[in-house]
């Protein structure tokens, strides 16, 4: 015989998010990112196959042209003797933005994230198996504007991304689709 007077009484659990909500946000991002990657890729082939390197098309004169180059550096061709290292920052970055994946609660951080990852895959893929070898391999760049960098879908959609989660994060939206409080904000100042 026991005495339930002595037993420990069950503590209240923290109510359970439900595991569709996981499954639906971690889809979303995943499907925004492939979507990004796909028109990435395709694009490319498209520049690769119709243009030949250095060309320049006029498109809406004098606002954009493409004007093929294969960038072996980071934005602005920065870096252009460590393309390892950049190739390793992407898989890093990649990464960690697959690990958030299964973390978030909110459609517009998902698609967000999933422009990042996208974006980054896009490049990493042109970093891995493009020319001169693997892992050093060229990105191919086409988009031109006046007086700007030329770039790709995958740093567009890179950008693109990153401005998101500023907004978003400007707004007090977090991952988990909470706002933050007014109220904790001014008590951390």
């Amino acid at each position: 015989m026991t005495d339930s007077s002595s037993a420990p009484a069950p503590q209240p659990q923290p109510p359970a998010r439900p595991k569709a909500a996981l499954t639906r946000h971690a889809l979303v991002m995943a499907l925004v990112a492939f979507a990004a990657w796909v028109f990435d890729q395709l694009t490319k082939i498209w520049v690769v196959a119709t243009m030949t390197e250095g060309q320049v098309t006029d498109v809406l004169p004098p606002l954009l042209r493409w004007h093929f180059i294969r960038n072996p550096g980071a934005a602005f061709s920065i870096g252009t003797d460590y393309t390892w290292i950049f190739t390793i920052i992407m898989v890093l970055v990649s990464g960690f933005l697959i690990y958030l994946m299964f973390r978030l609660r909110s459609a517009a951080w998902s698609v967000a994230l999933g422009l990042v990852l996208g974006g980054a895959v896009g490049n990493l893929t042109d970093r891995l198996f493009r020319e001169p070898s693997f892992g050093q391999g060229h990105v191919v760049d086409f988009i031109a504007f006046p007086n700007f960098a030329i770039f790709n879908i995958a740093d567009s959609c890179v950008v693109s991304g990153v401005i998101l989660v500023c907004l978003l994060t400007l707004r007090g939206i977090n991952m988990d689709g909470t706002r933050a409080s007014a109220g904790k904000d001014s008590t951390d100042a």
